[in-house]
């Protein structure tokens, strides 16, 4: 089963092979999502999906807190109600409210 990894903290500078770098060293990545802002940069957050829960526990050890540039990475697992947060269409209000 596979398993998703938040990665924050990242350098403007950072691209997907970046993060596909890093993270092999601990395990097959299965992928890697590295949102743009609006003038195409990484918006300095992404996640790694690894194959195996043990690759990404040994990411997670080796990675979360390490100097990278001058940002400390923060690397957790993405819980199932994490993956769903920003999903709606409300823009965060309630529906019906004015």
């Amino acid at each position: 089963m596979h398993t998703k990894l938040y990665v924050d903290n990242l350098a403007a500078t950072t691209t997907s092979n970046d993060l596909i770098d890093l993270f092999s060293a601990y395990g097959n990545v299965v992928e890697v999502n590295l949102p743009l802002a609006r003038a195409n940069v990484p918006r300095g957050f992404g996640s790694v999906t690894m194959v195996t829960p043990e690759g990404a526990r040994s990411a997670i050890q080796a990675l979360h807190g390490k100097e990278r540039g001058t940002h400390a990475l923060t690397v957790s697992k993405v819980c199932p109600h994490q993956e769903h947060v920003g999903a709606s269409s409300g823009g965060g209000r309630s529906r019906g409210a004015a």
